[in-house]
């Protein structure tokens, strides 16, 4: 009965207090206080009209980081409202000036229809962006990755979980000390590190791109019926992984954390690889520094062995180098392949034909990222489409092959002709940025 009356009467002041907060803000400005109110952590982009305009202490801020005008207007709990505010078209190159700062965006969009609004329009955070979750074109780096990693911890061993959410690229590994997780840490390079509060002292190197969690963010049986949801599956034993009980946990954080980010389920990312420390030579932050395999010891990067290699002409090749030059691996087999592929293309000289093809492709991983995330832009479809009518001719250059490896890819690369035709018939032949600036459908095909 106690419990039942305490009860009562905590409902009975919450009542009280929300009626005393609705005499004092106006009904817009409790909608924004609500929201702000559950993304207390992010920036706040508030959509009205064609602005995303940020409010109070987010508006002080924005105006000093993003060098914008604060200004105040009319009054809200009998204090003026200070404001900062950025056109919607432009908000792709404030926001890359934020993340680059470290600063994550909850963007709050108008999903109402002001026409048949009562009060005001009606609005919900559709994407929160922080620096390890972008799939966005303008705000990444084409040749680099942008990793989000998870760190989990039992007795001094660790799992460590690694996203490249731009391409839907998500491993797990687990490590046997604190040395061997900075030695990673230091090798990835990610833009965001997501760990429990209790290790980010051990691992204050990594300051800037640590977030940390509470504990319950790494649950095992959460982490582990997280993951089989979101494959469909009944274990892991498929992946090779069931048995690495904190690289599990630590890819159910990471999981958990991009679909909040993204407020979706992340169709785009379909498998689980395991990354075995054995299964490449290990190369600690100093060896790493002295071989210059990417930066030199003044910290740039000119003469260094990836700037003197890296010949390639497409975003995925240029990633792909680079992850394979800082994770040398060990399987004679697998190097044996590559260099058979090299010697094939140099014997017949198909090497300049084949590059030529390579130009016209478009960033396929990351544009099939965008449209498994419904978030792809006209020109992503015309990319697409450029890629796909050149595929083709890179199966003509393949179709002769003797090494093991090209044989291979010319058996996996699809050609997707009823794909391409649908995309050349619907898009027409340069579409806009963006799909509010029309003219993106063909004439005389039905836009719906």
């Amino acid at each position: 009965m106690r419990i039942s009356i305490i009860s009562a009467l905590l409902r009975r002041e919450k009542v009280v207090i929300m009626e005393s907060t609705a005499i004092k803000h106006t009904p817009m400005m409790m909608q924004y206080l609500r929201i702000k109110a559950e993304n207390p952590e992010h920036l706040l982009f508030y959509r009205m009209g064609d602005f995303y305009e940020m409010f109070y202490d987010d508006a002080h801020k924005a105006a000093e980081l993003l060098d914008i005008t604060l200004t105040a207007r009319g009054n809200s709990n009998g204090e003026p409202i200070s404001m900062a505010g950025i056109p919607y078209h432009a908000a792709d190159s404030y926001l890359s000036r934020l993340i680059n700062l470290g600063v994550s965006v909850a963007i709050c969009e108008q999903i109402g229809d002001p026409a048949t609004s009562k009060g005001p329009v009606e609005r919900q955070v559709v994407r929160i962006l922080t620096p390890g979750t972008l799939t966005e074109e303008a705000l990444l780096d084409s040749r680099n990755e942008n990793l989000l990693v998870a760190i989990s911890e039992h007795k001094g061993r660790y799992g460590l979980a690694t996203a490249e959410l731009s391409s839907g690229r998500f491993t797990v590994s687990e490590l046997n000390s604190l040395t061997e997780v900075q030695a990673e840490l230091a090798r990835l390079q990610a833009a965001e590190i997501l760990m429990d509060e209790s290790l980010a002292d051990a691992l204050a190197t990594f300051d800037k791109q640590i977030r940390r969690l509470p504990p319950w963010h790494f649950e095992s049986e959460t982490a582990r019926r997280r993951l089989c949801e979101h494959f469909k599956i009944q274990d892991l034993k498929g992946f090779g992984c069931d048995e690495l009980d904190l690289a599990i946990i630590a890819a159910g954080c990471l999981l958990n954390y991009a679909q909040e980010t993204h407020r979706t389920a992340l169709p785009h990312i379909r498998g689980l690889k395991l990354e075995k420390t054995s299964d490449s030579i290990k190369l600690d932050p100093q060896s790493r520094r002295n071989l210059e395999l990417e930066t030199n010891l003044s910290g740039g990067r000119e003469h260094t062995l990836l700037s003197i290699i890296d010949k390639t002409v497409t975003p995925m090749g240029a990633r792909l180098l680079r992850r394979w030059l800082l994770r040398p691996i060990r399987d004679h087999e697998v190097l044996k392949q590559r260099q058979q592929a090299i010697k094939q293309f140099l014997d017949t000289q198909s090497t300049d034909d084949l590059q030529n093809m390579l130009r016209k492709l478009g960033d396929i991983e990351r544009i099939v990222a965008r449209i498994a995330l419904k978030s792809a832009r006209p020109r992503d479809f015309m990319h697409l489409r450029n890629t796909l009518s050149s595929l083709p001719d890179i199966h003509h250059v393949l179709t002769n092959s003797t090494a093991k490896r090209l044989i291979q890819l010319d058996r996996e690369l699809g050609t997707f002709p009823e794909v391409l035709n649908l995309l050349q018939t619907a898009l027409i032949a340069e579409p806009p940025v963006l799909i509010r600036d029309g003219g993106v459908i063909a004439e005389g095909y039905n836009e719906e």
